[in-house]
C-alpha cells in the first residue's frame, strides 16, 4: 500500500471511531492493509489531526477536540516563560556564539537594536535580516507575548474564545503573538496556526514553535500577506474562502504600520474571518501607531470588504453576506446608536512591567557604560504598554449598550452642556496620564469615550471620594456611570474636561 492510501485508511478509520471510542494507532493499524506500524499510524494521526479536529492525549489515543469556551485568565503575565527563554538563548548561542552577550556579536546586535528603534521612531521601514530578527527577539518578543495574552482576555470575558481554533497570524515575526496565543489556550485546547512572514524572523518563529504542544499545528507561509493566498491555508475540511467558514481569529499584530497599504490587509483579514471570528490586531502604544490603529478600525467599520482597493483574495461571498458589517468588539465602545467617535484615538492598555528575561540582561549588563552613545537600561524592554483593536463580522460587541436621549449627556453635544454639571455614561480608555510627581499633588486624568467624540473628553479627578473612587478602580476598557461631572472646555489641550469631585458620583457598569 502506498503512502497516499495508507493515509486514507487511516483517515476513515479516524473518522468511523472518533464518535465512538477513543482512537488507538495500535487499534487502527489492525483495519489497515499490510498492518503498518502504530508510530507509523500515530504520525498520520499527527499530520491530520488538525482537519480531523482531533486531539492527542498523553496516552497516544486520539479524541475529538472539545469546543467549549476559552476560560478568561485574568491574571498577570509575570514575565517570559523560562522554555521561551532557554530556547531564546539556545538560539542566539547557536548563532553569534556562547558568548553571544559580548565582544562582536554583542556590540552588533546593540547596534542593530538601536537601529531598529531609531527607524521606528523616524518612520522608517526595517529591513529583516538574521541580525534583526535576532534584535527583535531579544527587545520584542517578551512584550509581544504579554500584550496578547491580555488582549485574548477581552474575547474570552464574553465567552468568545474556543478551544478549537484555526488561527491566521499576518506578519507573525519572531513568534510572540503565537506563543502568547499557545500559552492563554487551555492545555485541551486544538490550534491550527497558520503564519504568514516572509522575513528571517520566520526562522526564529519556527524554532520557538518548536517548543509548543503536541496539539499545536503550525504552518509557516513564506510570503509577503499581499501575495498570500488563503488557499494555501485550505485542506479537506476547511477553505477559508468560503463565506461559511474562515479563521476563527486573525492576528495581526505590530505590523500594520510597517505595511504599504495597511487598510487593504485588514479589509482581506476581515474577508477570511468565520462568520463569528475575530480580527485581533495590536499596535504599540506610541502616538502614531495608536492613532494610525484607531483610524483603520473606523474606516473598515460597516464598509463593504469587497472594496475596490481590497487585496484581490478570492472568495465567493455572495453580495450583500454578512462580511459587508463589521462592528468594533472593543476596546472602543459605540454607547450612542448610530453614533462614531470621529477623535483623534489614541488610547492604549497599561500593564505590569515583566521580569526582565535573562537575553535582555545579558545584552545589557556587558554593554560598554564609557560608550557615548549608551544610555542605561537601553536594552532592557520589561514594559507592556500596547493599542488593541478587536472587530467581529456578527456584530457582537465588549460592551453592549444603547444609550437613549433624555437620561444622558451625549459627548457629541458636549458644547451645550459647559459649564454645567451632566450625568453621561463613558468607558475608561486610559490609565492615569497625568505626571505625578510622586507627592500626590497632580489630579489623575483619564481619557473617556462614549464613541459620539468629535474631539477628545478627559475626566479630571480633583477630589477622591469614596463615592468616586471607581473611576481609579476601573479597569481599561469599563463603562462607568458618571452623576454630576462638571463639564469644561480646556482650550490649551483643544478638550473637554469632565471634572470629578466632591459632587460626582462615579460606579461601574458591568
Amino acid at each position: 500500500m502506498n503512502v497516499t492510501d495508507r493515509r486514507e485508511a487511516v483517515r476513515s478509520n479516524a473518522k468511523y471511531l472518533r464518535n465512538v471510542r477513543p482512537i488507538d494507532p495500535e487499534e487502527i493499524c489492525e483495519y489497515i492493509e499490510d498492518t503498518p506500524h502504530p508510530a507509523v499510524v500515530r504520525q498520520d494521526l499527527r499530520e491530520q489531526a488538525a482537519d480531523l479536529e482531533l486531539l492527542e492525549r498523553e496516552d497516544g489515543t486520539f479524541v475529538p477536540a472539545d469546543d467549549e469556551p476559552v476560560p478568561p485568565r485574568r491574571d498577570t503575565v509575570d514575565g517570559f516563560p523560562p522554555a521561551y527563554e532557554q530556547r531564546v538563548e539556545s538560539l542566539l548561542a547557536d548563532r553569534y556564539g556562547p558568548n553571544w552577550a559580548d565582544g562582536a556579536s554583542g556590540d552588533l546586535l546593540r547596534s542593530t537594536i538601536r537601529r531598529f528603534k531609531a527607524q521606528y521612531l523616524e518612520g522608517a521601514p526595517v529591513e529583516y535580516d538574521e541580525d534583526v530578527a535576532a534584535g527583535y527577539a531579544i527587545y520584542h518578543l517578551p512584550g509581544y507575548y504579554a500584550a496578547t495574552q491580555y488582549t485574548l482576555d477581552s474575547l474570552a470575558t464574553r465567552g468568545l474564545l474556543q478551544r478549537n481554533l484555526r488561527v491566521l497570524d499576518i506578519g507573525a515575526g519572531v513568534g510572540g503573538p503565537a506563543l502568547g496565543l499557545v500559552d492563554y489556550l487551555p492545555d485541551d485546547s486544538l490550534l491550527e496556526y497558520h503564519a504568514v512572514e516572509p522575513s528571517a524572523a520566520a526562522d526564529v518563529l519556527e524554532e520557538l514553535l518548536e517548543e509548543t504542544g503536541r496539539n499545536v499545528h503550525p504552518t509557516i507561509h513564506r510570503t509577503t500577506i499581499e501575495a498570500f493566498d488563503p488557499a494555501a491555508a485550505s485542506s479537506e475540511a476547511f477553505d477559508p474562502t468560503r463565506a461559511e467558514e474562515g479563521f476563527d481569529l486573525v492576528l495581526i499584530a505590530n505590523v500594520l504600520s510597517e505595511l504599504e497599504d495597511p487598510e487593504a490587509v485588514l479589509r482581506s483579514a476581515l474577508d477570511v474571518l468565520a462568520p463569528d471570528g475575530a480580527v485581533v490586531a495590536i499596535a504599540p502604544a506610541d502616538k502614531q501607531t495608536s492613532i494610525q490603529l484607531r483610524r483603520l478600525e473606523r474606516a473598515v467599520e460597516d464598509d463593504a470588504i469587497g472594496a475596490e482597493d481590497a487585496l484581490e483574495w478570492s472568495t465567493d461571498a455572495p453580495a450583500g453576506d454578512d462580511r459587508d458589517s463589521i462592528s468594533v468588539y472593543g476596546p472602543a465602545v459605540r454607547l450612542w446608536p448610530g453614533e462614531r467617535p470621529s477623535d483623534r484615538g489614541w488610547s492604549f492598555d497599561v500593564r505590569p512591567d515583566l521580569a526582565v528575561p535573562s537575553f535582555q540582561q545579558r545584552l545589557e549588563d556587558a554593554a560598554d557604560e564609557t560608550d557615548e552613545a549608551y544610555t542605561q537600561g537601553e536594552f532592557v524592554n520589561a514594559d507592556v504598554q500596547f493599542s488593541y483593536s478587536i472587530l467581529r463580522r456578527d456584530g457582537q460587541r465588549r460592551i453592549d449598550l444603547a444609550l437613549e436621549p433624555g437620561s444622558w449627556a451625549k459627548m457629541a453635544e458636549m458644547d451645550r452642556h459647559v459649564p454645567n454639571r451632566i450625568d453621561l455614561v463613558a468607558a475608561k480608555l486610559s490609565h492615569s496620564l497625568s505626571d505625578d510627581d510622586g507627592q500626590g499633588s497632580t489630579n489623575p486624568v483619564f481619557k473617556i469615550s462614549d464613541g459620539s467624540e468629535r474631539v477628545e473628553h478627559y475626566a479630571v479627578l480633583t477630589n477622591e471620594t469614596s463615592m468616586n473612587r471607581a473611576l481609579c478602580e476601573a479597569e481599561y476598557g469599563e463603562v462607568c456611570s458618571f452623576d454630576g461631572a462638571l463639564a469644561l472646555w480646556n482650550d490649551d489641550e483643544g478638550a473637554y474636561n469632565l471634572v470629578v469631585d466632591e459632587e460626582t458620583v462615579v460606579d461601574r457598569l458591568v
